[in-house]
């Protein structure tokens, strides 16, 4: 399989020539750095950085095809990818299917557009705004794509504000600046779309049972691949034998598939010492997430209240955890979720239950962790697997309640756009439904995000290897 798939890049690549890889690179800049876009000088090393980036693989080949279909070689894409133009057209109608944003395509398409004399034109209008150096190309089409590249880089244009583009149009392609105008009142019916209803729990005025009036909630931004790093502390093995987590390895592998679905880079830390799991936070505060949209943790240990148990016996505190994360303390993440998910109990007292059908099976234990206060920070979610003061449960042979029931939740859910807050609401009622060893638990969400959080998912929903 690795063999044929090279192969067919090989292929493709060789069938490119110099403009269709300019068009590559900048239909791709929402998705890699232009620094490393602009040191690729032919086709092969531009499919070698995608494959890095895990944006084409064996069996995931939607953005090439995309690409292909957008600078319109479909003699490529029905030959060797085996899809067509109307296939294609179909697929990127369908909401959230599309790699490449719309600004990112209406930008190609006025290169497209632009007859050499026009490019003319539009240089000498930006000769007093851009260097003149910049401007110099002989290459008319890839030169329009440098122009507008320019005018990204120097503020002239971005994605909602394309005034000066349009002013320069105006004058003499009316009809290209109608293209823009399009693009604007579509942006706006988009976003207005992004804004979910929420109900309050309030009625609207006395004696109107059942009415609630609603807020307009916007969504977090969720374009780069991938979305940000998806870490996994998993304490297994402690230094007293008797308190070895056996069935987190199954959290963990349930945890990576879901995220490697939603295209996470996941990456996994076993068995730390509790100085160990604040300086592993501290590593991840500290990297550039720049081109990433959010930062997800899970975590797996006993513990106290307030502390998570390293497995040295020692404990660190959760808040100092999550201070790592601060917009000053991470400053390439303000405004972008952080979400924390911890499994472990909150005290040591079983959770009273009602009487219903038991539906667990296997050897059930308990892990002893801690109840959490989120720092006054904006934009962290905060999953715990139980409400303070009582116990959760983890199953030795298929992992612990919590953790599974969330993972196969946003299975489900996630490619049905629902947000995260309704997953995990679910998720509640879900494990507050089942009876443990004769007692209830109760997970907990501590949010303090702004925006409701929905995660994209790619094109084949099958998160089963």
């Amino acid at each position: 399989m690795s063999t044929d798939f090279h192969k067919l890049l090989f292929d493709i690549s060789e069938a490119l020539v110099a403009d269709e890889l300019a068009a590559l690179k900048f239909l791709s800049l929402e998705h890699i750095p232009m620094r490393k876009l602009e040191a690729i000088q032919e086709p092969k090393a531009f499919f070698e950085v995608l494959q890095e980036k895990g944006m084409i693989e064996a069996g995931n080949l939607s953005f090439l095809k995309e690409l292909l279909y957008r600078i319109s070689r479909i003699d490529l894409l029905e030959a060797q990818l085996g899809s067509s133009r109307e296939e294609m057209e179909r697929e990127l109608q369908i909401p959230g299917r599309a790699w490449v944003s719309a600004y990112r395509q209406l930008l190609y398409g006025i290169a497209e557009d632009l007859t050499p004399e026009d490019v003319k034109s539009v240089k000498f209008l930006l000769q007093k705004r851009i260097p003149k150096n910049k401007l110099q190309d002989n290459a008319v089409y890839k030169s329009m794509l440098k122009v507008l590249l320019e005018m990204e880089r120097n503020g002239l244009i971005k994605e909602d504000d394309l005034a000066m583009l349009k002013y320069i149009l105006n004058g003499f392609r009316a009809d290209v600046k109608k293209k823009i105008d399009t693009y604007e009142e579509k942006k706006k019916e988009s976003d207005s779309k992004e804004k979910l209803h929420y109900p309050m729990s309030m009625s609207v005025h006395p004696g109107a049972e059942g009415e609630t009036p609603h807020l307009l909630v916007e969504s977090y931004k969720m374009k780069n691949i991938p979305h940000g790093y998806c870490v996994i502390l998993n304490n297994y093995i402690f230094k007293n034998p008797y308190e070895a987590r056996e069935g987190t390895v199954k959290d963990k592998e349930a945890v990576e598939r879901v995220f490697k679905w939603l295209q996470f880079e996941t990456v996994e830390h076993m068995d730390l010492e509790a100085k160990q799991m604040y300086a592993k936070i501290k590593e991840y505060s500290k990297k550039d997430h720049s081109n990433m949209d959010c930062f997800v943790c899970f975590i797996f240990s006993h513990g106290e209240k307030d502390k998570i148990k390293g497995v040295d016996h020692k404990f660190v505190n959760i808040k100092d955890l999550l201070s790592c994360f601060s917009g000053s303390n991470c400053p390439s993440l303000a405004g972008k979720p952080k979400l924390f998910f911890i499994q472990a109990c909150q005290g040591s007292v079983g959770h009273p239950g009602v009487t219903v059908k038991e539906d667990s099976s296997g050897h059930l234990e308990m892990d002893a962790t801690p109840l959490t206060s989120i720092p006054d920070q904006a934009d962290i979610l905060v999953g715990m697997a139980t409400v303070e003061d009582y116990e959760c449960y983890r199953c030795t042979e298929t992992g612990s309640v919590y953790v599974q029931c969330l993972c196969d939740k946003m299975k489900l859910l996630c490619p049905l756009h629902k947000d995260l807050i309704t997953i995990l609401t679910e998720v509640n009622k879900e494990v507050g439904g089942r009876v443990l060893n004769g007692w209830k638990q109760m997970p907990k969400i501590t949010s303090t995000l702004r925006k409701q959080l929905i995660f994209q998912i790619p094109q084949s929903p099958s998160t089963e290897k």
